[in-house]
């Protein structure tokens, strides 16, 4: 199935001041688009074009990095933009999940630190995640396009760190980045549903 360009869930000044609209305008319109274009190029090219999404980042990592390369990013991207929300973020978690960070993660506020350290140590271009494995909750970071899928977990979480997501707002203060996207950004509604979906 051709991939596609999701609307954003909220409009381009929705996040500011800690995601500002002339970051999203890059972010979406450009660097997203630009996954998604080279993504349906390769994918037919490779044969995999009827495949879903998931499918083809799963069946490219290690056979085909121009492909898994786009394929990956646009799923990372397409939850990315879920993960965030108008008001969001900082330690008020749905009960379930609370629940679970407490006995998978040590707790909100370890979280917060363990999050916050695999974003701002992923040297270079990458993510931090929260995801499911196995049914318990772990941190990991990955480097480039890589997501938890293709190591056997699916991502409830995830923070991107390429400099193109926080340049524009941050400069090099990617730490920074890291706390406002915890402390302000994070849509714990999205992340339950995810969670709920992997534990199912």
């Amino acid at each position: 199935m051709a991939f596609e360009l999701p609307e954003l869930p909220y409009d381009y000044e929705a996040l500011a001041p800690f995601m500002s609209k002339e970051t999203l305008e890059f972010h979406h319109d450009k660097h997203h688009k630009a996954y998604v274009d080279n993504g349906n190029k390769l994918a037919a090219e490779a044969g995999l074009a009827d495949l879903s999404l998931e499918e083809v980042v799963k069946k490219s990592f290690g056979t085909n990095a121009g492909l898994f390369n786009n394929a990956a990013q646009h799923y990372n991207h397409i939850h990315f933009w879920k993960w965030m929300k108008k008001g969001g973020g900082g330690n008020k978690l749905p009960g379930k999940l609370e629940a679970a960070f407490a006995s998978d993660l040590g707790g909100y506020d370890k979280f917060k630190a363990d999050f916050a350290n695999a974003g701002a140590t992923q040297f270079g271009s990458g993510w931090a995640w929260v995801s499911v494995k196995n049914g318990k909750l772990e941190i990991s970071k990955t480097p480039n396009g890589e997501n938890p899928l293709v190591h056997g977990a699916t991502p409830i979480l995830g923070v991107d760190v390429w400099e193109h997501s926080y340049y524009i707002d941050y400069r090099n203060a990617r730490p920074k980045y890291l706390e406002a996207f915890i402390d302000s950004l994070i849509n714990w509604d999205y992340v339950l549903e995810r969670y709920e979906e992997a534990t199912k």
